[in-house]
């Protein structure tokens, strides 16, 4: 991304920004280890093989083996499957299966895995319906599937902010519409069992993170933590829930869609 002017951080650490983007997650339905559901409706057990595609640093992963899942993770990075496979290994986990993979096609057997994941991923393919009907194939009959993508509300704000390379492989190379993706979806062979949009804090700290000069990893530049720390107060708010689902709703970083495959 573009490199701006360094600005001087004020006292705004990587794990403020952090612990307000995970209690952000929290309350949109994410990551609730009471019920094992990684999003509401999405629920993980024992009894499951989680396959996470673009599995990333491996939050989705390592949340899917806590719930006593077999795991399978995959992305295009190699560091990134190192990292998750080194994750997976320090918490003793068994059963687990990390591999490099584009997910055109899958190295794995067919209707093996009972949930799939496939996050923020869709929108740096090539070829979508390919790498659905990649998904649609390794799922087990009756397999469920929580899939995002960015919400056209955001990327269109990024559309006037971000550098060019956003807009290019590896990157971003297609913006999803609402009712593009859920075609997509269906199209590809499933049944849509939900669809939501979360993340307004998401949005805005995107929005400000290219003019802020910022670096991912580092503590927060001023006007990011600014951010942070009004978003915080929202959330401490006593109506601080009902404020964040209606900015959702209008400006949402992501729309989630809750899928099954045909039993």
């Amino acid at each position: 991304h573009l490199r701006r002017r360094p600005l001087k951080p004020r006292d705004a650490s990587p794990s403020a920004a952090l612990a307000c983007g995970l209690r952000d997650l929290s309350l949109a339905g994410w990551f609730n280890s009471k019920t094992g559901e990684l999003f509401t409706g999405y629920r993980l057990g024992p009894q499951d093989t989680h396959l996470d595609v673009g599995c990333g640093k491996g939050g989705m992963t390592m949340f899917a083996a806590r719930q006593g899942c077999k795991v399978i993770a995959t992305d295009v990075s190699q560091e990134a499957v190192a990292t998750v496979e080194q994750q997976l290994r320090d918490a003793d986990v068994q059963g687990y299966h990390c591999m490099v993979s584009d997910s055109d096609p899958l190295p794995h057997p067919g209707e093996v895995a009972t949930r799939i994941t496939g996050s923020e991923v869709l929108e740096h393919v090539p070829e979508p319906s390919r790498c659905l009907s990649e998904l649609v194939r390794v799922g087990a009959p009756g397999a469920m599937y929580l899939l995002t993508v960015p919400d056209p509300a955001s990327e269109s704000v990024q559309k006037h902010l971000a550098p060019p390379s956003y807009w290019r492989e590896p990157n971003h190379v297609r913006i999803f519409g609402r009712e593009e993706f859920a075609d997509v979806v269906t199209d590809s062979g499933r049944e849509i069992v939900a669809r939501h949009f979360v993340g307004f804090y998401a949005s805005v700290w995107w929005a400000l993170f290219w003019s802020a000069g910022q670096e991912l990893g580092e503590a927060e530049q001023p006007i990011l933590a600014a951010w942070t720390g009004v978003w915080m107060q929202v959330l401490k708010h006593p109506d601080g829930v009902r404020i964040k689902q209606a900015l959702d709703e209008s400006l949402p970083k992501s729309q989630i869609i809750l899928a099954r495959k045909a039993a």
